[in-house]
């Protein structure tokens, strides 16, 4: 499998799922859906090919490495055609953190915390399909080198 095809399997996997059972983006304005020229949502490896002639967005350089290939951002303009927002807007707040031992878990996302209300809660206060399809969207990530390298880095380059 491609990292588009492990992209687009990750994708429908929390395609119809949110943190919460409503919508969470009443409780904050839809904080996380405000970019700027400078801010976006990181676009996972292929990812960017979703997005050829997006009305609702653009792509950025981010200014970095994930994986060995530049890291792209995906700034919207603060509404989208939710059946196509990016992988990493699907999967906030959360975070795929990487053990010593190679072991993954699922963490609220620290970048989120200034942002997003629910991160006060805790990963528990999620709802818990949303959780667990968003571990099954991480593993097929893993299952492709490219994707595993980029949230390898990732990790790496947002662990404190």
């Amino acid at each position: 499998m491609s990292a588009y095809e492990s992209v687009l399997a990750a994708r429908s996997c929390v395609e119809n799922l949110t943190p919460l059972k409503t919508d969470c983006g009443r409780l904050c304005a839809g904080a996380c859906c405000q970019g700027d020229d400078a801010t976006g949502m990181l676009l996972f490896p292929g990812e960017e090919a979703f997005y050829d002639g997006c009305t609702f967005g653009r792509i950025i350089p981010a200014g970095f490495s994930l994986g060995g290939a530049p890291a792209q951002l995906f700034v919207c303009g603060g509404t989208c055609d939710r059946a196509n927002r990016p992988l990493a807007c699907r999967l906030f707040p959360l975070f795929l953190r990487f053990k010593e031992d190679g072991v993954t878990k699922l963490r609220i996302d620290l970048r989120a915390k200034a942002v997003c209300p629910l991160t006060d809660y805790g990963i528990r206060s999620l709802d818990p399909d949303f959780r667990q399809a968003a571990r099954k969207a991480y593993d097929i990530l893993l299952e492709d080198d490219a994707c595993a390298a980029y949230l390898r880095d990732l990790d790496d380059a947002f662990s404190l």
